[in-house]
């Protein structure tokens, strides 16, 4: 199955061991760790984790982490992908976009791509999500993408609002 995707901007290709150094610096950076890790600075061992899971999981089941690329100059423009979630490893739309890029359109992008290739290729009936219910950014790109609320709950320490999207 075809996985890797493209967008008007981005070429997504299914994270790789290559993509460790970047993409660690792009979760530890502290617009995109706010969200993504609470604030936490992961380290470098828990990236590579995190990419050896993406490559099992596409192994599996044809998803889990795309990196974005500029197509223009293939630099990391961010990454999306379906991931397994809490205790119940529910499975959830995740993004995160390189703050330079904050504000273009980016995470609406890719995350429609991603949607796309999972309602069809893998024939997902249905996408969740979450975000902390003060990250208006991410709220906005969800309901862009047509989800709707479901449930807000504490989670952990975090105000965290749950959303749903049917095929």
């Amino acid at each position: 199955m075809q996985t890797e995707l493209t967008t008007s901007r981005c070429d997504l290709l299914p994270v790789s061991s290559g993509d460790v150094a970047e993409l660690h610096a792009l979760w530890t950076s502290p617009g995109v760790r706010r969200f993504l890790w609470d604030d936490e600075i992961v380290s470098r061992e828990r990236t590579e984790d995190a990419i050896a899971t993406s490559e099992r999981l596409f192994e599996e089941n044809n998803f889990g982490l795309w990196v974005m690329r500029e197509r223009f100059d293939k630099s990391l423009a961010g990454f999306v992908g379906i991931w397994p979630f809490r205790e119940a490893n529910e499975l959830e739309l995740l993004y995160g976009v390189n703050e330079r890029l904050w504000g273009h359109g980016y995470a609406t992008e890719v995350a429609h791509a991603v949607m796309d290739y999972c309602f069809t290729a893998v024939q997902m009936p249905s996408i969740r999500a979450s975000t902390d219910a003060d990250n208006a950014a991410s709220i906005r790109v969800l309901e862009k993408l047509g989800f709707r609320e479901t449930r807000r709950a504490i989670v952990g320490r975090n105000d965290t609002i749950f959303y749903e999207r049917a095929r």
